[in-house]
């Protein structure tokens, strides 16, 4: 287990210097086309489990998380384009970090809807008596419900800051800007589900499956979310 650690740490430190090269060669975050996305989505999927394994010291469960991290760079690999002249405001050092940890937000939330998942199918074949490989491969439903919430609170804190950064920096970056843009909107409200769900948690004691059911329905609620954003075109955030 070490050794592998000791692996996906140094792969997180290369990856992280090859975004700032990238970002200094081009003079620009990478963020400037998709599969640059992809590349940054799949280094906040990693450091994201990384501030997971760090808040919780379990290190058993790195496998489901690192698979899609490796497809996003995969893909991101075999099409991604070194861009130098970009319109200015890509440029902006202010709206990388915007961006970063708005994906090192969504990663989190991510994350937790996987061991969400994992804990509702974890619970039906307990429910059902039907046991196998794939059981005894999983994590217990304590400890998948322990990583769902920490997950929840990383994306949670993540998604604060982007919105914290965005609300200082946005207004005075773009003439057109509105509090009623679409992305704007619907981000607030991912982020107003997942904080209700926290507080309600720790004033009620919200725990066990309605947990885990809540995570999920606030993860697709927020590709939802992502996904009609980007198809209303009257939004300042489309600059691409």
């Amino acid at each position: 287990v070490g050794s592998e650690m000791c692996i996906r740490d140094r792969t997180l430190i290369v990856h992280l210097l090859y975004l700032g090269m990238r970002t200094v060669e081009f003079n620009h975050p990478p963020i400037t086309n998709k599969f640059e996305i992809f590349s940054l989505l799949s280094f906040s999927l990693a450091f994201s489990y990384f501030l997971l394994e760090l808040s919780t010291d379990i290190r058993s469960t790195g496998l489901f998380i690192m698979v899609l991290s490796f497809i996003f760079q995969i893909i991101s690999s075999i099409f991604i384009e070194d861009l130098t002249n970009v319109k200015e405001v890509l440029q902006n050092r202010m709206l990388g970090m915007h961006v970063i940890s708005a994906l090192l937000g969504y990663s989190g939330i991510t994350i937790s809807a996987v061991y969400a998942f994992l804990f509702v199918v974890q619970y039906k074949r307990i429910k059902m008596n039907k046991f196998g490989l794939f059981f005894e491969r999983l994590p217990s439903l304590e400890l998948l419900e322990k990583l769902t919430v920490v997950s929840v609170i990383i994306g949670f804190i993540l998604l604060s800051i982007a919105i914290i950064i965005g609300g200082i920096w946005l207004p005075s970056a773009f003439p057109d800007f509105s509090y009623l843009d679409p992305k704007l909107l619907g981000t607030f409200a991912v982020w107003l589900i997942y904080f209700s769900g926290l507080l309600y948690k720790w004033i009620k004691g919200f725990y066990g499956k309605k947990f885990m059911i809540f995570s999920l329905v606030g993860f697709v609620t927020a590709i939802l979310s992502l996904v009609i954003s980007s198809i209303i075109t009257n939004s300042f955030h489309n600059f691409y």
